[in-house]
Parts: C-alpha cells; sequence; structure tokens
C-alpha cells in the first residue's frame, strides 16, 4: 500500500502544471498568477465566458452559484475566472490602466491556453465579461483584444484613463454595458481617483459606436419592470452596442445574467 502512495505521489509530480488538480479552493496556477475554471456537464466544445472580478474579490466566487451557474454554467459555457495581481498582501484588482504591474491581456490569454488543456474549448466563442474594476477590464480586453473575442459585456465598469489604448478591438465587436443609475461607486461620469480616473461610461459607449458605424441616438428604446435599454443596431454597419439601465446601485441586478447571455449569444461576432 505504501508503495502504491508513493507510486501515485511521483506520478502527480510529474504531471505538468496544466494536469494538476485544481478547483474552489486550489486555483489553476500559471507563469504570473492563477485562475479559476468551472466546466459543464457534457462533452465540448465550450464557449467560454472569461469572467474578471471585482476590487478585493477574487476568481473563486464562480464557485459559488448564482447567475454565473444557472445562465452560463448550466447551458453549456465554461465560465473562466482569471485572479487580479496582488500587490505583496494588498488586495485583488485590475488596475485595467496605463502603468498596471502586469500585462492583464496577456495573461488572459495565457490562461484559456492553459484552460485549453484541461477541457476542449470552443475559441470561436470566446467571450468577456466582468464587474466594477473587472467591467473595466472587461473594456480593456475589448479595447485591445476584441477581435479574438465574440463578444462582451461590462457591469458597472468603464475604461479607466489613462489609457494608451485605441480601441480598434471594438471595430465589429457586440458589447453590452449594464450599469446602475444610482451607482456612486462608479458613476456614468467615473471619477478621479489619485492620479486616474475610472472613465465615462458614455465616452466608452460613444467609443463604441463610432468603431461600429452607429448613429448617435439609439435605434430602439426598451423598458421593462427592472431595466431601461438604449439599443443601437440598425444604423450600425459593424455589431450592435447596447446599454441596460436599472435603478440600483453599484451592484449585480437580479435578472443580468439572462440578459448578458441572451445578447451575447444572439450578437456574437460573425453569427
Amino acid at each position: 500500500m505504501l508503495r502504491s502512495l508513493f507510486k501515485t505521489l511521483a506520478i502527480s509530480l510529474a504531471l505538468p502544471a496544466a494536469a494538476q488538480d485544481c478547483g474552489p479552493e486550489a486555483p489553476c496556477e500559471i507563469d504570473g498568477g492563477s485562475y479559476h475554471l468551472r466546466l459543464p456537464d457534457g462533452p465540448g466544445p465550450h464557449p467560454v465566458l472569461i469572467w474578471y472580478h471585482g476590487h478585493r474579490g477574487n476568481g473563486a466566487s464562480i464557485h459559488r452559484g448564482g447567475g454565473l451557474e444557472r445562465d452560463f454554467l448550466r447551458n453549456g459555457f465554461a465560465v473562466l475566472a482569471p485572479n487580479g495581481y496582488r500587490r505583496a498582501d494588498g488586495p485583488r484588482s485590475y488596475p485595467a490602466r496605463a502603468g498596471a504591474p502586469r500585462d492583464d491581456v496577456a495573461f488572459t490569454f495565457a490562461a484559456l491556453e492553459a484552460a485549453g488543456t484541461r477541457a476542449t474549448l470552443d475559441l470561436s466563442r470566446v467571450y468577456a465579461g466582468g464587474f466594477s474594476a473587472g467591467g473595466s477590464m472587461a473594456w480593456l480586453l475589448a479595447c485591445e483584444e476584441g477581435a479574438r473575442l465574440a463578444g462582451m459585456v461590462s457591469v458597472a465598469g468603464a475604461l479607466r484613463r489613462p489609457n494608451p489604448t485605441d480601441c480598434a478591438g471594438l471595430e465589429g465587436l457586440p458589447v453590452m454595458q449594464i450599469h446602475g443609475f444610482a451607482d456612486g461607486q462608479v458613476p456614468f461620469e467615473g471619477r478621479a481617483i489619485r492620479d486616474w480616473h475610472q472613465g465615462s461610461v458614455w465616452h466608452i459607449l460613444e467609443r463604441a459606436r463610432a468603431a461600429n458605424g452607429c448613429r448617435t441616438n439609439p435605434d430602439a428604446i426598451e423598458m421593462d419592470t427592472t431595466f431601461r435599454t438604449r439599443l443601437w443596431d440598425a444604423s450600425c454597419n459593424g455589431a450592435p452596442v447596447r446599454l441596460d439601465v436599472h435603478d440600483g446601485g453599484h451592484g449585480l441586478p437580479q435578472g443580468w445574467t439572462a440578459r448578458a447571455r441572451a445578447f451575447l449569444e444572439g450578437n456574437r461576432r460573425g453569427s
């Protein structure tokens, strides 16, 4: 029995990092950081949602159930959650602006490549999303590498400043912004914090419309009991741009995951 135990241990140590077990308590480790991964039932190839956590959060949040599990995982999506960079013993986050200590865009695709050694992923259906600082990171990823994405949704985050990106990646990329009318943490106009700025929701939506040839005023305005939607699609010669506003503040509103998945799957790049 002892010999069998040593043999199992030796095999485990000989496995490459990509083949080691990782889960809710133990993230998957790669050069430059770590990530969490949840896989749906059934064989692949699976579409992928890259999900960025907010300031002081971590990727383990995808293991706690909720809307991401209900509306993405149970509908066949793999959910990949990179862990934000941590300075010393400080909180994890995504600076998502010039001067960041890690190239989080490059790290994201390194994590995606590593995840591809664990499961069969459909790289033509890779979507990005995030909340708060993670929403800002989703915008940065879309701006810099949107050609590698099928769609993007940001919740309560905008493209931060200073930021050298020209947002060329927004051309042809369906994007959706979900934001609380009463959000004081990340207001629509953004706010200055020391030597940087959260960025303006209005400004990044304007850049997305310009990249996709959309007119200034929306093509459709819809309202229900939770969301007020402004949609640019018919006038665009590229991809649609959508803004969903809810009455709440800085948070994830009820029902956002179902709306996000419907938008992403219904408008994916190239569909």
